[in-house]
């Protein structure tokens, strides 16, 4: 196999994100639920000969050694497989927005090279190597909507309810990134939610928990309050993904969204805040194809 094209990359929303506890080196052990939703990037990759491995953007420019770039490195010299490959990335999800943007191109990549190189490797043999890119790339690997935990590294599958699935949900990104190191090094940041359980998310998923660091990002860029006053005055509800600075709702049938929603129609007049009427996936696109 030479090529694999059109191959999805899909964003991922925290339903819920609870800090636990902090381990000795620094770290910080999470609770979430980690969602995928129809938002994705789309990627081609095909092999070379030769070993290099080039990344070519077909439309947002992506940083010079971007996660992608790092992944096929990674598993070129954990395997020591001679080819290369050309990435071709189109990119829709934005970047520095919590929603897992270039963990999730990075998991399609270590996935769609694991195939065209015949390397062979295992689920876990992949989410273990792509734990090394970030917390989040090994969720991506493994292909379900999860519970996790510790430092992203605890994946269990979850099974949604209906109405979590056929829910449409408005996912708005402000013009600034928020950077992880950032909030995780806020001194604001509540570190000791008490641990919880599966069954108590289940019975309210679309309002259960917090996000515990949505206080830090509102802190480090009014950009984010905004956001949230936004959806909630639209909505009735609003909470922050990840780090930020993306916020998600709960759309109503009453109040149902085209599916991309522009500034205009949240009474906006920047045009650089980008919106997306969304769904739940229940499992990774590529899930069977490449896993």
């Amino acid at each position: 196999m030479a090529s694999l094209h059109d191959l999805l990359a899909p964003a991922k929303l925290n339903l819920f994100l609870h800090v636990v506890g902090r381990r000795a080196d620094g770290y910080h052990l999470l609770q979430s639920v980690f969602v995928l939703i129809d938002w994705s990037d789309t990627l081609h990759i095909d092999t070379r000969g030769d070993g290099h491995i080039q990344r070519h953007d077909l439309g947002t420019l992506l940083p010079e050694n971007d996660l992608c770039l790092k992944a096929a490195h990674l598993l070129q010299q954990a395997t020591g497989c001679q080819l290369g490959a050309d990435i071709h990335i189109d990119k829709h999800v934005p970047w520095g927005a919590g929603m897992g943007g270039g963990s999730s191109d990075a998991a399609t990549v270590l996935l769609a090279l694991n195939r065209l190189w015949s390397l062979h490797l295992s689920v876990d043999q992949l989410a273990t190597l792509a734990l090394q890119l970030g917390a989040d790339v090994p969720f991506f690997i493994r292909g379900h909507n999860a519970w996790v935990e510790g430092v992203g590294d605890v994946i269990q599958p979850i099974s949604l309810p209906d109405d979590v699935l056929s829910s449409q949900i408005a996912v708005l990104k402000p013009p600034v990134a928020v950077p992880t190191q950032a909030i995780f090094g806020s001194p604001n940041l509540k570190r000791d939610s008490k641990p919880a359980i599966v069954a108590d998310f289940l019975a309210a998923p679309k309002c259960f928990g917090r996000n515990d660091l949505q206080g830090p990002a509102q802190q480090y860029s009014s950009q984010v309050s905004q956001a949230l006053e936004i959806m909630q005055n639209r909505f009735g509800n609003s909470r922050m993904t990840g780090s930020g600075s993306a916020v998600f709702s709960w759309v109503d049938q009453a109040n149902a969204l085209p599916k991309t929603f522009s500034a205009v129609d949240l009474e906006l007049s920047d045009p650089t805040w980008a919106g997306r009427a969304c769904r739940v996936l229940d499992r990774h696109p590529l899930l069977d194809a490449l896993s």
